[in-house]
């Protein structure tokens, strides 16, 4: 295929957003300027939010990937509520990510439950960055195969 005749790609479209009572932003902002910068689309739905409301946005909004953070202990719960919600809906193909103050006992139960990974407190925006651009680029090399 030529160039002329390639699409243009588009860029990564990441939602971003807070379960419950949770209410630390500070994380969740850093991460969400660190992606706008590396030139990816970035919505957050607020605080509070339902597994729900972040399911029914996630497939309104045809994100590629559902970032959650955790800064309390609802994560055991309201994460597997979310990936199960948005199989249900039909968006079982967005990337999974979490991140935030996750215990390393309860990871295995994240990544049994969709997440295909969980960043701690403390890990480098660039790391995130990078994971994500790498998922991006294996997923955009698979839809140009089926081609």
């Amino acid at each position: 295929m030529t160039a002329q005749h390639e699409r243009p790609v588009r860029p990564l479209r990441v939602l971003l957003a807070k379960l419950g009572l949770d209410t630390h932003t500070v994380g969740l902002t850093v991460v969400a300027h660190a992606l706008r910068d590396a030139g990816m689309e970035v919505i957050f739905t607020g605080l509070k939010q339902t597994p729900e409301a972040v399911a029914s946005a996630a497939i309104q909004e045809d994100v590629d990937v559902v970032g959650i953070s955790s800064l309390s202990a609802g994560h055991t719960r309201s994460l597997p509520r979310l990936a199960r919600l948005l199989r249900e809906q039909g968006g079982g193909e967005k990337l999974l990510v979490a991140g935030g103050v996750i215990p390393q006992e309860d990871l295995a139960l994240l990544a049994e439950a969709g997440y295909a990974r969980v960043f701690t407190m403390g890990t480098d925006t660039r790391e995130i960055v990078a994971y994500l651009r790498d998922w991006w680029a294996q997923r955009l090399a698979a839809e140009a195969a089926q081609c």
